[in-house]
């Protein structure tokens, strides 16, 4: 993108940013005094603090959900995200307002504002990514990679929309160390796609693009996703980097406890009426246990029993092998299964767990020891997951799939853990919202996936393919 479309794209999310704000002071003014015309008291620089909270407040839940990702988010997508951080950026002034006033008044005012923010929404994300498009007609692009199992875990990053604008022409096979076999191969190309590749000639890679101004895109090994979390120390005449198992401060852990218990106190309390209609739904349909009770892993591989709504039949695991759910061709789900799944219903026991403190709002998701071992059979890596408290929500769930195959997760896992704090947690949380409704998130792994044993569509993993350590 040349300095001139930038600009003008730039401008048009500050012309969005403007609407929204706008739109938020037209229904706050109606909200306060059920007017909108100026009132000249010293009060009234009150609504201008109040707009100036709104602000700062959008703009975070803007880059929570990733709202002006053009060229890389679909048009639904970016509507989205942009309705959600308008939705929670209101809740957050009207809850802390309310509490200032210590009177909760109607908040139906903003109804009519959040309908027509929605549709402003979908304008501008309609019309942006199409002059987005058209600014960027697809870039020439060529795939290098070690593996085939490489080039599998490359294909989902090259689907829409990210394919309509860099287009894969070439692809080329590698499995050496030394970069200058590759330089006449990717002369020419406007952008690099990287996937298993040896270090050695990564880096040279990844200098190439550099110094070229060509976008590349790398498929981080597991060494990639730990160097991230690593510390410089300038102790010695040279950069070092240091990491080690991971080690939260104690005060992080004290406030993340206290955080769980009472958001998971109060999440039971809300939640107890759905609970009480799902209970019942599933009682009457098959009368079978409400309660689906299974042993999960935790922190240092701690076993606890996790707890969800029953969405299977009862002899879904008769034969006695343990399987994840291959999506909606699963004849073991039930109706009623297929709807909590859905709307992620089966989810809220785990309330109980985070309260007891199994488990905490974040954290990477508790696996069956079943299946962890068969993972940890095919790359000991795994292992590194278990360095902090399972979680309800995180980088997994949030931005990968259900049918993510364990290698993914594992690094999605670690980038969580390499970044974990109380700001990443709450973001995390709010992000999880924007996923509630999207079917690929709870998409099913596929059937010879489904008990670990070929988790990557390969009767057997090399990890150092899949690692890309050296020989």
């Amino acid at each position: 993108m040349n300095d001139l479309h930038r600009k003008r794209f730039v401008a048009a999310k500050l012309l969005h940013m403007v609407l929204s704000i706008a739109a938020f002071y037209v229904a706050w003014l109606l909200f306060r005094y059920g007017e909108f015309w100026y009132r000249g008291d010293i009060a009234y620089r009150y609504n201008y603090y109040v707009c100036a909270g709104y602000t700062v407040i959008l703009f975070f839940f803007n880059r929570t959900y990733n709202a002006y990702l053009l060229g890389f988010s679909r048009i639904r997508s970016l509507a989205m995200s942009q309705f959600f951080a308008q939705v929670f950026s209101i809740g957050a002034i009207y809850f802390v307002v309310s509490l200032s006033w210590n009177q909760f008044k109607n908040p139906l005012i903003f109804l009519p504002m959040l309908l027509a923010q929605a549709v402003i929404d979908c304008f501008w994300s309609y019309f942006a990514s199409m002059v987005y498009y058209k600014s960027n007609p697809p870039k020439k692009t060529i795939l290098i990679y070690r593996s085939e199992i490489d080039k599998r875990r490359f294909g989902s990053v090259m689907g829409k929309p990210v394919g309509r604008i860099y287009k894969v022409v070439e692809e080329f096979e590698y499995s050496g160390d030394k970069f200058h076999e590759v330089r006449d191969r990717i002369e020419g190309f406007e952008a690099i796609f990287v996937a298993g590749v040896r270090s050695r000639c990564r880096n040279g890679i990844s200098k190439y693009c550099v110094e070229n101004n060509i976008p590349g895109f790398f498929l981080p090994h597991i060494g990639d996703v730990l160097m991230r979390g690593a510390t410089h120390i300038q102790t010695f005449s040279s950069p070092v980097f240091y990491f080690s198992h991971k080690q939260v401060e104690p005060e992080y852990v004290f406030i993340k406890r206290i955080f769980d218990f009472v958001f998971a106190l109060v999440g039971i309390i809300i939640s107890s009426p759905f609970m009480l209609i799902t209970a019942i739904a599933i009682k009457v349909y098959d009368r079978g246990p409400v309660i689906y009770k299974q042993v999960r892993l935790t922190k240092d591989g701690k076993r606890f029993n996790i707890y969800k709504f029953r969405s299977m039949r009862v002899d879904a695991e008769k034969d006695g092998v343990a399987r994840l759910s291959t999506g909606e061709n699963d004849d073991r789900v039930t109706p009623i299964g297929r709807f909590v799944r859905k709307c992620r219903i089966d989810e809220i026991p785990q309330l109980f767990n985070i309260l007891k403190g199994d488990m905490s709002f974040v954290g990477p998701r508790p696996e069956r020891p079943e299946l962890a071992e068969k993972y940890y059979e095919q790359f000991p890596s795994f292992k590194l997951r278990l360095q902090v408290k399972a979680g309800l929500t995180g980088y997994s769930q949030v931005y990968g799939k259900y049918s993510s195959d364990p290698y993914e997760k594992l690094e999605f896992d670690l980038l969580y853990i390499n970044d974990i704090s109380l700001a990443t947690d709450l973001r995390l949380i709010f992000a999880t919202f924007s996923i509630l409704g999207k079917k690929e998130s709870t998409e099913g792994v596929k059937e010879e996936a489904a008990t670990g044993d070929n988790y990557i569509g390969s009767p057997e993993v090399d990890e150092s393919k899949v690692e890309g350590e050296e020989n």
